[in-house]
């Protein structure tokens, strides 16, 4: 058995996890999983039927780990062999950076996608202020580093740099120079290279 099963749709944020899983070095069982029939192997794990959802087949037992920032955070630390954690210097950044894009760039998005207005006189009751605000304060990071964690890339740069990366993709995150420059780093990566192969295939051949 190996390492990980994990539960996806190629077209979903399973992305982010399989790019997690590839740069760890991690070994994993895919399993595919239809938007209209959840396999009961999901549910039991995750009652939500959310995907991506990793079971961590671990020496102590089977660990269930949901939601892609918790899923990148974990992977880095049961996989400490990859160095993709935070060193004691690096964990302000690291952790900052992967809860904002988890909730303020996540909302922020997701607000304005759906076409939602926020009152102008509310913005102190939302988490993320204004979209606006919330990606300025995002492009001002990556124009003085090249990464979450400066110049050296870590996991946060997994679910960091695919908000960013699928927002360049669809149009929710501005095509600032900085934001562009930050995609193109990643996209060079050879674990990005082999798990996007891998879902582009399985995209392909679901529309033969």
């Amino acid at each position: 058995m190996a390492e990980y099963t994990f539960f996806t749709n190629p077209m979903s944020r399973g992305q982010i996890a399989r790019w997690a899983l590839h740069e760890a070095g991690a070994s994993y069982d895919q399993v595919q999983v239809p938007w209209d029939a959840k396999p009961a192997a999901l549910l039991a794990a995750n009652p939500m039927g959310k995907v991506p959802t990793l079971i961590h087949h671990s020496t102590t037992g089977d660990k269930v780990v949901t939601e892609c920032a918790a899923i990148c955070a974990y992977l880095a630390e049961a996989h400490p062999e990859a160095g993709l954690g935070p060193s004691a210097d690096e964990c302000a950044n690291y952790f900052r950076w992967l809860f904002f894009a988890a909730g303020p760039v996540e909302q922020a998005v997701v607000t304005r996608s759906m076409g939602w207005d926020l009152p102008k006189e509310r913005e102190v009751m939302a988490g993320w202020g204004s979209y606006d605000r919330t990606m300025s304060t995002l492009e001002g990071h990556f124009e003085g580093n090249n990464y979450v964690c400066g110049n050296r890339f870590t996991m946060a740069d997994v679910y960091v740099g695919s908000q960013v990366d699928w927002g360049l993709t669809f149009g929710s995150i501005p095509p600032n120079e900085a934001f562009v420059a930050y995609a193109e780093r990643l996209q060079a990566r050879p674990a990005y290279k082999a798990a996007k192969a891998i879902d582009n295939k399985l995209i392909e051949e679901s529309r033969k």
